[in-house]
């Protein structure tokens, strides 16, 4: 493999000069560079760049002729499939804004971002992970498969996905014909780079989804600025199966590839078995993962039976992660290009990453630095974004180095909430710095400690409490995997700590020895008053692998109430 250095040389070289670009023209643009190569790759599909750009114009054209027009919000409920790509892109065509749902969504929260987002079309599988979607377009929308409008929804597509059809019911395929039967039509669509390309609904970590709307600009310097910052070589093959309606899949995936021509290998849902498998069946240079998934890859005891030869670098993120897990990656896969990173949706995807050449203390220690971006980013920096810390009260700057809410500003960040201008307002303030919600700080080095979320401290005794700090100190323990501090009401205390610990396999240590350890380092009104136990499987998490907080709240305080005494300090609950 050729160095770090040569292969960022090569992409600056490139793109000298940073030329806005709509979402479509970037395809056509990779299409008539790379036509023949393979941009989307399943275990029974292989679909280049050239087929893709022709699926796209054919299902752009079906779309107009469906009546959509710029600016039209057109809505897709679809796992990693083939058809995502070609859709998205079509709908990009059309002028018209792109909303990947989140496919996970039940019927009260699916009617609620179609109103929201005010979609006048959907394509819809029929069903996937024991979610019937059509039954909840029956409920949400009677009579939707005969054409009746509901709101601002005016035609929803299906796409088989479980052997079901709909009668009356237009399909993809349908879709297909109409666009066939009237070519050209969506080639007068008139857009540019700086219009609304994508509306992505927040994933949920801390409450009730928003839609963000970001320009086409803005996705695509973000995916360049991941290319350049983690040294793709010339077609990079990333396998994930993070969703494509999030950030992590749509940019660290797709985008990014196209960067060098290289390839996404899509998988609908996680399992150990399957990536490994799919590494060796599809020769992936690159994996993108959350840390349970890595864990799950270094834990299977099919690791050693696949060629892993063509493995040589990770992006794991959502979350915070020990350096024996780095360790342990590079150890078992050989991969010597270890990055992790931080970012949001309103931010415009990941806007900090570590470097593929840095010690793994760094990517253990920190989420990185802003992404190199060369001439995508900031004016006068080599940086997609600058990051500073406010005082999360009053909103005033803070010195360097000073912990404090990260703010940030760059050319990808979001326009703002659709339809919700006072939630825009306080994320977006009048000095155009956006509110992260985060604790941290920004290190003499550039790079960036998250110490938690500003809604996450919690009260004990009077004092308030940082929950990375207990959760660091536990997550020292080698007989623990994962732990996740909180702080829930107490009838007798008013407020308590709790830590959710999943242990580490092999092992069985107790809640007495973990409280022993944290009496033994942190001060008194610091140490966790419960301990509640669970199997990895039982974590709450977004589809992007961030746990949910609140979830977990939730749990522990809902198991208080089902304890008869109050709980004492040492208290034990296991729900493995």
């Amino acid at each position: 493999m050729r160095s770090v250095d040569d292969r960022r040389h090569d992409l600056r070289k490139r793109f000298e000069v940073w030329t806005p670009r709509t979402l479509d023209g970037w395809l056509d643009d990779c299409a008539e560079r790379y036509g023949d190569r393979p941009l989307v790759i399943t275990d029974d599909v292989v679909l280049t760049y050239a087929e893709v750009a022709r699926q796209s114009r054919i299902l752009a054209d079906g779309l107009v002729s469906l009546g959509v027009r710029p600016g039209d919000r057109v809505g897709m409920l679809m796992a990693n499939y083939p058809e995502f790509v070609a859709f998205k892109f079509a709908i990009a065509r059309t002028g018209a804004i792109a909303i990947p749902f989140n496919y996970l969504y039940r019927t009260d929260e699916l009617g609620y971002v179609l109103e929201q987002s005010e979609c006048s079309v959907l394509l819809t599988m029929t069903g996937f992970g024991g979610l019937d979607y059509l039954a909840m377009l029956d409920v949400i929308a009677p009579d939707w498969d005969r054409g009746a409008p509901w709101k601002h929804l005016r035609n929803v597509i299906t796409l088989s996905t479980d052997g079901r059809l709909r009668d009356g019911a237009l399909t993809l395929d349908g879709l297909v014909e109409l666009g066939r039967a009237n070519p050209g039509v969506a080639s007068g669509a008139v857009h540019a780079p700086t219009d609304i390309g994508d509306m992505l609904y927040t994933s949920g970590s801390t409450g009730s989804p928003k839609g963000v709307t970001v320009t086409h600009d803005a996705v695509l310097r973000t995916g360049y600025a991941s290319a350049l910052t983690r040294a793709y070589d010339d077609g990079r093959r990333i396998l994930f199966s993070l969703p494509c309606y999030h950030m992590f899949g749509y940019v660290e995936g797709i985008l990014s590839a196209m960067v060098v021509g290289g390839a996404v290998i899509l998988q609908t849902s996680f399992s150990a078995e399957g990536y490994l498998a799919g590494i060796e069946r599809h020769r992936a240079d690159d994996v993108l993962c959350v840390p349970t998934m890595a864990v799950a890859m270094v834990e299977s005891p099919t690791r050693d039976s696949h060629d892993l030869s063509s493995l040589s670098a990770i992006l794991c993120g959502s979350a915070p992660a020990p350096i024996w897990l780095w360790e342990q990656v590079e150890g078992v896969f050989g991969v010597s290009e270890i990055v992790t990173g931080y970012g949001m949706t309103e931010c415009g995807g990941a806007m900090t990453l570590t470097r593929p050449e840095d010690e793994l203390i760094l990517t253990s220690t920190t989420v990185g630095r802003p992404k190199m971006a060369g001439a995508a980013g900031v004016p006068g920096t080599d940086e997609l974004c600058v990051y500073s810390t406010i005082d999360p009260a009053t909103g005033e700057a803070l010195p360097p180095g000073d912990v404090g809410e990260l703010v940030s500003h760059g050319p990808t960040t979001m326009i703002g909430y659709w339809n919700k201008p006072a939630e825009t307002a306080a994320a977006l303030g009048t000095d155009g710095l956006l509110r992260s919600g985060d604790l941290g700080r920004v290190r003499p080095d550039g790079y960036l400690e998250v110490t938690g979320r500003s809604k996450e401290l919690y009260k004990s005794g009077g004092e308030l409490v940082m929950p990375k700090e207990i959760e660091d100190i536990v997550g020292a323990l080698d007989a623990v995997s994962q732990v996740f501090a909180v702080g829930v009401v107490d009838d007798r205390w008013g407020e308590i700590g709790a830590l959710v610990v999943v242990r580490a396999p092999g092992h069985d240590i107790t809640a007495a020895e973990i409280l022993e350890h944290c009496r033994e380092r942190l001060a008194r009104f610091k140490v966790p008053k419960r301990v509640e136990f669970l199997d990895v499987t039982a974590l709450p998490t977004t589809p992007t692998g961030k746990i949910q907080k609140f979830r977990l709240v939730e749990m522990v305080s809902k198991s208080i109430s089902g304890t008869s005494s109050a709980p004492e300090p040492d208290h034990e609950r296991s729900s493995s």
